[in-house]
């Protein structure tokens, strides 16, 4: 070959889609992996909660089945919330987002990357509790219904990953934390998870269908037949509607 000929530039195939979004979920489990402040009191305290309440304290199996599904649901809240709640509102202040939008990715990679990076955290946070209640809560499980429940606590966490992308489209980064525990924990005790709403005043047994977590609480209650009410139809679609209200308003907040 003539040393003077041009070498021909080497070409390398343009990654896939699909490995695009997978390297940037990698990337963000690890960030919030490595995040101690938020990886290590939602693996923990669902687990810690329940290990006090629903087997050192509970009067029962019963009372250990009832809050296995509900403190899983209070588990699988909190990664959707923060994670975009959180986590977003900081990501705007810094200018992430803006950086982003420079970069050669597709516009929603981000956001898909979150919403894995939430399931993950869900399924962690569930199979810990599903190993304690049945081994030390006593609680009895079918392997179907130990899947199911799974299943249901980790899609679960879709709806607040919406919800908290929401909040996470209003607020600043310093009041984002705040703001989230104020529509975390209220939610959670209003909807039943961490005690029966029946030990409530009525009123909060008429209001509970408003909110999401408890739409999800029946889901997981009802796989050991004890959801107070309705069917699994009026519950998931509680849900879609949940997810897509709360997506198209960040929608609009984060075009605006």
């Amino acid at each position: 070959m003539n040393a003077l000929s041009p070498i021909p530039a080497a070409t390398a195939a343009a990654p896939s889609l699909w490995r695009i979004h997978l390297d940037e979920a990698r990337y963000e489990f690890l960030r919030v992996l490595r995040t101690p402040a938020f990886a290590l009191p939602a693996l923990s305290f669902p687990l810690l909660f329940y290990l006090l309440f629903g087997v050192l304290l509970s009067r029962g199996e019963g009372a250990a089945s009832y809050l296995l599904a509900t403190y899983g649901v209070f588990g699988v809240m909190g990664p959707g919330l923060f994670a975009f709640g959180v986590g977003l509102a900081v990501d705007r202040e810094r200018g992430l987002l803006t950086l982003k939008r420079a970069l050669p990715v597709p516009p929603g990679a981000m956001l898909v990357a979150r919403v894995l990076t939430a399931m993950v955290f869900a399924l962690i946070i569930a199979a810990m509790l599903l190993v304690a209640g049945t081994t030390l809560g006593g609680v009895a499980l079918t392997p179907a219904q130990a899947e199911l429940l799974l299943a249901i606590d980790v899609l679960g966490s879709i709806p607040f990953c919406a919800l908290g992308l929401w909040i996470g489209t209003l607020v600043g980064g310093s009041a984002a934390p705040g703001v989230v525990n104020l529509i975390y924990l209220p939610m959670a005790l209003l909807s039943g998870l961490w005690l029966p709403l029946s030990m409530l005043p009525a009123v909060f047994s008429k209001l509970a269908p408003l909110w999401p977590s408890w739409h999800l609480a029946q889901l997981a209650l009802a796989v050991q037949g004890q959801a107070d009410g309705g069917g699994w139809a009026l519950h998931v679609g509680a849900l879609l509607l949940a997810t897509a209200v709360f997506a198209l308003l960040a929608r609009r907040r984060l075009a605006g």
